[in-house]
């Protein structure tokens, strides 16, 4: 299967024909990790190890059922350190 380098914007791309994009099982957002071998001429687009996600929707009840059990939530001290004012 081929498919040409196009130019869009200020940028260059490929598409990925739908068929590849279902035997691999990329969906629209995910995130990809691209190995190059400049020596081989060679490209490889595999899926990015997921990340911990850090945002998005999340419920507090889910939230604070993953706070270990021995947390206590604790008062910190403030003060100045320069010319603020408060």
């Amino acid at each position: 299967m081929t498919t040409t380098l196009q130019k869009w914007g200020n940028s260059q791309g490929i598409r990925l024909p739908r068929p590849v994009i279902d035997q691999l099982h990329f969906s629209p957002g995910m995130e990809l990790e691209l190995t190059v071998s400049a020596e081989a001429g060679t490209l490889i687009i595999s899926q990015a190890k997921p990340a911990r996600k850090v945002r998005g929707r999340h419920r507090i009840e889910d939230l604070v059922a993953g706070m270990p059990k021995s947390y206590r939530a604790k008062e910190v001290p403030w003060e100045s350190k320069g010319k603020e004012l408060w």
